[in-house]
């Protein structure tokens, strides 16, 4: 009796969510972008050839209320190195907002737009639920986010 009205739930949730993308909202809350970007991890090699540097081992990077967590980040500047352009980061990505936490093998954020794009076996949590997909794109100045690529979900039922 239990499954079959498990399966009946099922049945009622849209179609999209199960298809190629779904639209879910990230953080609760809308990220200031414009805000100082801090950096902190245990090592870190400069490229000014490049204007780039790469920030290795136990990587934490916040920006207001967001925390993004990785093994290695490279960081990419502007070409006069004024500005940070991009975040790339490796290796057991977090990326935590508000209520809200995904876990991606690779994240990379373009500052200027505000976009974040997380891919590879992306996970994300809100409260009980829990949402899997291939790719998870993240408008911090909206707070959407939008899943794509085998999107799977559990529906935790009230009991």
């Amino acid at each position: 009796m239990r499954n079959a009205l498990v399966l009946c739930c099922l049945l009622l949730v849209p179609a999209s969510l199960f298809a190629q993308g779904a639209s879910v909202a990230f953080g609760g809350i809308r990220q200031d972008t414009s805000k100082p970007v801090e950096l902190s991890a245990d090592a870190l090699s400069v490229d000014q050839d490049n204007n780039t540097a790469v920030f290795t081992g136990n990587v934490v990077i916040g920006q207001g209320e967001m925390r993004l967590g990785a093994q290695q980040v490279r960081v990419v500047y502007n070409q006069d190195q004024s500005r940070i352009r991009r975040l790339e980061a490796t290796g057991g990505v977090t990326l935590v907002s508000g209520p809200d936490a995904a876990e991606a093998e690779r994240a990379d954020y373009d500052i200027d737009s505000g976009v974040v794009v997380m891919s590879g076996n992306v996970l994300l949590t809100q409260g009980s639920n829990a949402l899997t997909s291939d790719e998870m794109t993240v408008n911090l100045n909206t707070g959407a986010a939008q899943m794509q690529g085998r999107v799977k979900t559990i529906l935790q039922q009230q009991e």
